[in-house]
């Protein structure tokens, strides 16, 4: 006689969203220290579990499958996803001032022509004039 089964130990939806949340747990924690490379690996793991996630949430609720609890689940996640992203803007965006201030696009006008010259004889670069 076998022991019946539960109907979460037969249904790999729950430990999808598992794993699912672990990874978005992953990807926050390589936001946090600023790893990008650990970033770039768990963010492909979440985006991969999502796409799962979503096909079998949208087939399961067609179907009236879908718990209230399996719901809020995935709805938590996809909110935690678009709270990295825009974390993650927003990261770039620093990045992206901090180089334009370290490295302009245009000449910060501190140098005229002639101290332009100067600046270079004094610091051994040659000028032909």
């Amino acid at each position: 006689m076998s022991l019946p089964t539960s109907p979460s130990a037969a249904d790999p939806f729950p430990p999808l969203l598992g794993e699912l949340e672990a990874a978005l747990a992953l990807v926050q924690d390589a936001l946090s220290v600023r790893d990008a490379a650990a970033l770039e690996r768990h963010a492909g793991t979440v985006q991969r579990l999502m796409t799962e996630a979503l096909h079998q949430g949208q087939a399961r609720g067609r179907e009236g499958a879908l718990s209230p609890d399996l719901r809020q689940r995935l709805a938590a996640a996809g909110a935690q996803v678009a709270a990295q992203r825009v974390a993650l803007g927003r990261a770039t965006a620093a990045l992206d001032r901090a180089i334009d201030v370290l490295m302009p696009a245009e000449p910060l006008g501190l140098y005229g022509q002639g101290g332009k010259a100067l600046r270079q004889r004094s610091s051994g670069d040659s000028v032909s004039a």
